[in-house]
């Protein structure tokens, strides 16, 4: 009986690997040519020879058409193209491992109040007039506050943990809102409110490769810790019964949470707030690889790099003026979501 059962783990694990590596490479594939094309999407009259030349730096340097479009590429189209894969990724991985977390399929990365606190604390750094990366530290800083309040008001009151946390998010969500449209009604109108105004609705313009090192062993840390509990994700989704299966919930709830929070504060810190991404990506990888998060994590992640970076040419390149990304989610994010609720009730 030993063999036989040995021999069948073995085929499922090779079967398991083989599913796993028929949809993540081809979704790789995908991301990779559009990665590239995106080089080439742009407002900067240039055929496409030009812009191969310089990409391989076959180009001359001394040619002023030359180097115009060597800092287009490389200090404007490269970042952003990084940054949207990240973000991207990062955004839908959270969003997956959440709705796995709460087994509640319409939870997203904001859950626990990270968005509102976020946008205070970027609120406070363009009121106080910080650099860049100080407006990236005072984001982060709202950020982690808003998701640490959540989880004071989880513990600090008997129940269900989860729905104490998801309503400890809420709580933290609707005060740190508060607090932020009392910024903005203190706020400079002629400066500072468009200033905010604009840093709400997302967008990844300002995003540059020093930003990009700054951020990346963050976003590298956080994705691997959900891609590497996608089996005790699994568990977890069952319950109560995963304490018999030797998971300990509260101490995976708690990683689940810094790692997630760590991708979506992250994000936030760069291209402002991104909405339905963490929503909507997890349900389309469902659709296409079922719900083990083992695939489903890596494929969200996938997908929402490729869905991000779509939405981001679509803001820069289909008006002559670059529509914010918040903007663009929400235009698609909608109908999608729509039509998903209307599967879900087999309508």
């Amino acid at each position: 009986m030993e063999p036989d059962r040995g021999s069948r783990g073995s085929r499922l694990l090779m079967t398991f690997v083989l599913k796993k590596g028929l949809i993540i490479c081809p979704l790789a594939l995908i991301l990779t040519v559009m990665a590239t094309a995106s080089l080439f999407a742009g407002h900067y009259p240039a055929t496409f020879s030009e812009l191969l030349s310089v990409i391989t730096s076959t180009g001359k340097s001394d040619s002023e058409n030359t180097q115009m479009l060597s800092s287009i590429i490389f200090e404007l189209r490269l970042p952003r193209i990084f940054a949207a894969i990240l973000v991207g990724a990062a955004l839908s991985a959270s969003g997956a491992a959440y709705q796995s977390m709460f087994v509640n399929p319409l939870v997203s990365p904001g859950v626990l109040g990270v968005l509102s606190g976020g946008g205070v604390g970027a609120a406070i750094g363009i009121i106080c007039g910080l650099s860049p990366f100080g407006i990236q530290l005072s984001t982060f800083g709202g950020g982690m506050t808003a998701v640490l309040g959540a989880l004071f008001i989880a513990l600090i009151y008997r129940g269900d943990r989860l729905l104490l946390l998801v309503l400890g998010g809420v709580i933290s969500g609707a005060f740190f809102t508060s607090i932020l449209s009392l910024i903005k009604y203190a706020a400079d109108p002629n400066d500072q409110l468009p200033a905010i105004t604009y840093w709400l609705m997302g967008s990844l313009s300002g995003v540059g490769l020093n930003d990009i090192k700054t951020v990346l062993p963050l976003f590298i840390i956080g994705l691997l810790v959900l891609l590497s509990a996608g089996k005790a994700l699994n568990v977890l989704s069952l319950g109560e019964e995963s304490k018999a299966l030797g998971i300990n919930p509260q101490r995976l709830r708690l990683m689940m949470i810094a790692a997630a929070t760590l991708l979506s504060i992250t994000s936030v810190s760069i291209a402002g707030i991104i909405g339905w991404v963490g929503l909507i990506v997890p349900h389309i990888g469902r659709m296409l690889v079922g719900p083990d998060n083992r695939i489903l994590l890596p494929v969200s992640a996938i997908l929402g790099g490729i869905i991000l970076l779509l939405a981001d040419n679509l803001s820069r390149t289909a008006f002559t003026v670059e529509i914010p990304l918040g903007i663009t989610t929400s235009i698609f994010g909608i109908p999608m979501f729509v039509c998903f609720l209307r599967k879900s009730k087999g309508m």
